[in-house]
């Protein structure tokens, strides 16, 4: 067999099996992860912290945070080539902490307690209900309640609509 069409057929399966498990998630089922949101079936992606940076925020109170987003490459070629709506298959990582004031340097703020991980995952099929967003917000690797994934898709939609429901913009 080719190698083209050996590495299409990995996907293929790799696909077929990843929105499986999804779906099974989403449906609460026997195969849901653990660890999937709730609503949404979103986990945390393998080798998050290694993807490209997007951009910097500073969450003032009540939150008081430092936040940084990251995405996969269909995100970082979606940013780059300026591409609304953005393509199924990215996935954006917000990382956040608590800002404390530095030890070394008293007019900065440095990353303190992680607080964190939210993902964002586009699939216009699984999730046309939101979007084609699903959501996942977890502290400590964990997901948290139905109640906050809730709240998700209502925030985003009455801000970010006209950017594909994304807050996020390419940091210069």
């Amino acid at each position: 067999m080719k190698p083209a069409r050996i590495a299409l057929l990995g996907a293929a399966l790799a696909s077929t099996v990843f929105g499986a498990v999804a779906l099974a998630a989403q449906a609460g089922g026997a195969d849901a992860p653990a660890n999937a949101s709730p609503i949404y079936g979103v986990t945390i992606p393998e080798g998050y912290r290694q993807w490209q940076f997007i951009a910097p925020a500073h969450e003032t109170d009540p939150l008081n945070e430092l936040r940084v987003v990251v995405g996969n490459p269909t995100a970082i070629k979606a940013y780059q080539d300026g591409t609304l709506p953005f393509p199924d298959g990215t996935i954006l990582v917000k990382l956040a902490w608590k800002h404390v004031q530095s030890t070394e340097f008293a007019p900065a703020y440095v990353p303190g307690a992680a607080t964190t991980v939210q993902v964002m995952v586009k699939d216009s099929k699984r999730y046309a209900d939101t979007g084609g967003w699903g959501f996942g917000r977890f502290i400590d690797g964990k997901p948290v309640d139905q109640a906050q994934h809730e709240t998700c898709w209502a925030c985003h939609q009455a801000n970010v609509k006209d950017h594909d429901y994304v807050f996020t913009r390419f940091a210069p």
